[in-house]
Parts: structure tokens; C-alpha cells; sequence
């Protein structure tokens, strides 16, 4: 058994009290191969009775030797290729370029789904399945589950300004509908 095919089964042990079974386990190879990551994929979870979203959860976002490792979760009310790759984008982004992690944001450079004002992502806290699912004990480590939140560019405008507290207050106040690609920005 490989050490990727041992980490997915952690993660997917880790996250199927909460999502059930993964459907597929998805790669993104399009592109120039030097792109591409190694030990990395995207782990697909269709609806459940709890949750009626699909989930797509990173395997790999760190790499074995970050001292405050991550993995993210993105939701979606339908199924989308483009996710994978939107999540790939970002696993590139962070071990090539800049370390991510709670509170920061992401520009997807397109928006999260067709037609979505949404282009933006904030790692947050998992509130809706709780400090369990946030974190998982490697025994000698940690690893944090942060929830991708697609926002819009005026929302991560006002986070860098106000701060995170301020945005997700706004969020609140606004009924914040997370998984609605067609939804207004709160600013």
C-alpha cells in the first residue's frame, strides 16, 4: 500500500461520520505535467440524509513535512468536474507558493460555479459538523480540516479591512445561504 493510498483511507476514515462514503476519488492531470501534484487528489462524497450537498474533500493539500498541516472542504449543490480543479489550484497554490490556513482567502480566478458571483474562497472553521471534524490526531501531529467558503471579491475586500470577526458577523446577519452559487454578495 502506498503512503497516499494510507492517507486517503485516514482522511476518509476521518470524514465519513460525517459525509459517509466517498463516491469517487478524483485526480486533475490536465495541463503541463510540472503542474501536476504528487500525492495529491480530491475526495468526492455525494448526499447523504444528514447533508443533501455534495462535498469535495482535499487528500494531500500539505505536504508530510508542513508543521501545521491542512486539508479543505468545499460544498456544492451539484456535482462539478471543475471543483477538482479549482481544489488542485489551490493545493498548488499553497505548497508552491504561499502556506495557507484558517482566515486566509484564495482568488480562484473564475468563479467557484457557472455563473456564481462567488470567485473568491475563506479557510474557516467547520461550524457545521463541529471541532470533530476540524481536527484529526496523527498521534505525533495534527491535522486542521478548514471549510473553503466561496465568497465574492467584495466580501474578501471587507475581510481584509473589517476582519474575519466583522464577515462572518455580516454573513450571519444576512441569512447567509452558503451553498447558493447564485447568491448576493453580503457587502
Amino acid at each position: 500500500m502506498s503512503a497516499h493510498t494510507e492517507y486517503v483511507r485516514q482522511v476518509h476514515q476521518h470524514c465519513s461520520p460525517f459525509w459517509g462514503e466517498f463516491s469517487e476519488e478524483l485526480h486533475w492531470t490536465k495541463g503541463p505535467p510540472e503542474n501536476h501534484l504528487e500525492n495529491f487528489s480530491v475526495l468526492k462524497f455525494s448526499p447523504s440524509k444528514e447533508q443533501n450537498l455534495f462535498t469535495y474533500v482535499t487528500c494531500g493539500l500539505s505536504e508530510d513535512d508542513e508543521k501545521e498541516p491542512i486539508e479543505c472542504f468545499l460544498l456544492s449543490p451539484f456535482p462539478d468536474a471543475s471543483l477538482c480543479e479549482l481544489l488542485t489550484i489551490v493545493a498548488w497554490y499553497h505548497r508552491r507558493r504561499v502556506s495557507l490556513g484558517w482566515g486566509h482567502t484564495v482568488n480562484f480566478g473564475r468563479p467557484w460555479l457557472p455563473e456564481s458571483s462567488c470567485d473568491h474562497g475563506l479557510f474557516s472553521t467547520p461550524y457545521l459538523d463541529g471541532p470533530e471534524l476540524e481536527w484529526l490526531d496523527r498521534g505525533s501531529s495534527r491535522m486542521q480540516f478548514l471549510w473553503l467558503i466561496p465568497i465574492t471579491a467584495a466580501e474578501r475586500e471587507f475581510k481584509k479591512k473589517q476582519g474575519l470577526e466583522s464577515l462572518e458577523s455580516r454573513f450571519e446577519s444576512a441569512g447567509f445561504n452558503y451553498a447558493d452559487p447564485n447568491r448576493k454578495s453580503v457587502i
